[in-house]
């Protein structure tokens, strides 16, 4: 009698499919039409801030630590650390030229003086607005022309792409009194 194996061969289905395996919107060319949509989309929602901020010398990093100082003022370098993913390093040559430009304040913290918190200066503040209300038509746009339903439905996307660290900062930054 001839010996049977019980292995599954690769091109075996597995026993239990992933949750949601048939719908169409998870099949792979729908999810790779989405990642071209999310790369054109970045490129051109970032594309207008690029054009100004590069005519003053900042890139990238400069932009999103100017709108995230320009969310959570008060916002501790550590954090900021933490949200850019950047290093050390790099992180001191960008609040550097800020600072420098007059556009970032750092003060001490209120009960660890040596903790340094981060504020825009009235200058910064009218950058970040200036380069806010250049990306600000295009998300108004689209969310005019979604409407409310697919506006949720893509605010919930976006928080599934973005991993746990993210979404705590999320939670935290969306409560009321925060620290």
């Amino acid at each position: 009698m001839p010996e049977t194996t019980t292995t599954a061969s690769p091109a075996a289905p597995p026993a239990h499919p992933p949750a949601g395996a048939g719908l169409l919107y998870l099949r792979e060319e729908e999810l790779r039409a989405a990642q071209d949509l999310l790369f054109f989309a970045y490129r051109d929602f970032t594309g207008a801030a690029d054009s100004m901020l590069e005519e003053l010398g900042f890139g990238r990093a400069h932009h999103r630590a100017l709108h995230f100082i320009g969310r959570h003022p008060g916002l501790a370098v550590s954090d900021l650390l933490g949200i850019l993913r950047i290093t050390k390093q790099s992180l001191a040559r960008v609040l550097g030229l800020l600072i420098e430009k007059g556009l970032v304040e750092q003060r001490p913290g209120r009960d660890d003086r040596r903790q340094r918190l981060l504020y825009l200066t009235e200058s910064g503040r009218a950058l970040e607005r200036q380069v806010f209300e250049r990306q600000r038509e295009r998300l108004a746009k689209a969310y005019r022309e979604a409407g409310p339903q697919a506006v949720e439905g893509f605010r919930r996307v976006l928080r599934g792409i973005a991993d746990e660290h993210g979404r705590a900062w999320l939670d935290r930054a969306e409560r009321p009194n925060r620290p």
